[in-house]
This record gives structure tokens, C-alpha cells and sequence, in this order.
């Protein structure tokens, strides 16, 4: 890979990992929910499930979703039904959580990496970035360096929406004003569906 093709390979990782969507709204809407400990295994698991999408993609699934265009569809169906069950959840929590007793959980890990191959973004930048950014010269390591790439950049972008959550945590918890946000994150959740599903 060359250094213009991984300078390219970095923004557009950035500008796909940072920019809102399922992920980053879940994680924000968490951290205000149940606060940035208790969502640290939805983040890894995140972080852990888009790498190992890309690398699926990468070794062949890419190849078999082009071929069969109905696998992406299905795909795309899942996770839309997914989301509009956790927009419903975020919409209807009134409490914060504050320890394991109370009512309610953030997503596990492995929850967090199931999501990924539901994720109607992830597929199309993992998708996106297997077909611009490989060498078929060198294929096997520039789907390596591409999968650890988005791996490396997917943790600071996620973090940042986790720490906005958290920064907002107190502030929320006021009043009806943690009713209002989870209301608006489940809208922008479920809005975050339309350019995807196109």
C-alpha cells in the first residue's frame, strides 16, 4: 500500500467511524444512560466486531454479497428491525442507571459484535473500503492493514461520542430532560435508517 493510498485509507476511515450513526448514537445514548464504565464492553465490542466484519468482507463475503445482492437486502432488513427495537428502548427510558441493580442494561460485547453484521453502515463502509483501498497485488495483507486500520480509528471516534455522553450525564439528570434526549436520540436513531436503506 502506498502512502497516498493510506493517507486516503485514514480519512476516509475517519469520516466513516466519527460521522453519526447506529453505532455512535447507541454509545452516546448509553454513556448518558448508564454511564461510560458500564458501556466500555459495548464499545470493545464495537471496535472488536467492525474489524473482524472487515476482514470477513475482505476474505470473501464481499465477494458473495456481490454476487448474491439479496444477502445485503437481508442484512439491511435485520438491522433496521434491530435498531427500531433499541430506539424504542432508548425512547422509553426515563431513569438513569447507575449500578447493576437498576433496571436496564447497556449492550454486552458480544451483543455489540453481533450488531456489526446487522449494520446496514457497516457493511456498506466495509464493502466500500474492501473494493477501494485493497491491492489485489498483495490482497491477504492490504485486507489486513485495512481491517486494523478501521480497528485503530473506529476507538478514538467512538470514544469521543461515549465521552459527549458522559459529559452530558449530570446535566441530564434534571427534570424531564433525560425524557427529551432519549426521546430525540431514539428519533435521530431511527432517522440514521434512511440513507442506509435507500
Amino acid at each position: 500500500m502506498t502512502h497516498d493510498t493510506l493517507l486516503a485509507l485514514l480519512g476516509f476511515a475517519l469520516a466513516a467511524s466519527i460521522t453519526p450513526g447506529p453505532n455512535n448514537m447507541m454509545v452516546f445514548a448509553s454513556t448518558v444512560n448508564f454511564g461510560f464504565l458500564r458501556t466500555l464492553p459495548h464499545i470493545s465490542g464495537v471496535v472488536a466486531g467492525f474489524a473482524i466484519l472487515m476482514a470477513g468482507v475482505g476474505a470473501g463475503l464481499g465477494a458473495v454479497i456481490t454476487a448474491f445482492p439479496p444477502i445485503l437486502v437481508f442484512a439491511k432488513i435485520a438491522g433496521a428491525l434491530y435498531l427500531l427495537w433499541i430506539a424504542w428502548k432508548i425512547g422509553t427510558t426515563r431513569k438513569m442507571s447507575s449500578s447493576e441493580a437498576t433496571t436496564g442494561r447497556p449492550l454486552t460485547f458480544i451483543q455489540a459484535v453481533g450488531f456489526q453484521w446487522v449494520n446496514p453502515k457497516g457493511w456498506i463502509m466495509a464493502l466500500t473500503a474492501m473494493s477501494v483501498f485493497t491491492d489485489p497485488a498483495h490482497y491477504g495483507r492490504s485486507v489486513a492493514i485495512v481491517a486494523v486500520v478501521f480497528g485503530l480509528i473506529t476507538i478514538p471516534s467512538i470514544s469521543l461520542w461515549a465521552g459527549f455522553g458522559s459529559g452530558l450525564r449530570h446535566w441530564l439528570s434534571y427534570g424531564d430532560r433525560l425524557k427529551w434526549f432519549n426521546i430525540v436520540m431514539a428519533l435521530v436513531l431511527v432517522a440514521s435508517l434512511w440513507p442506509m436503506l435507500r
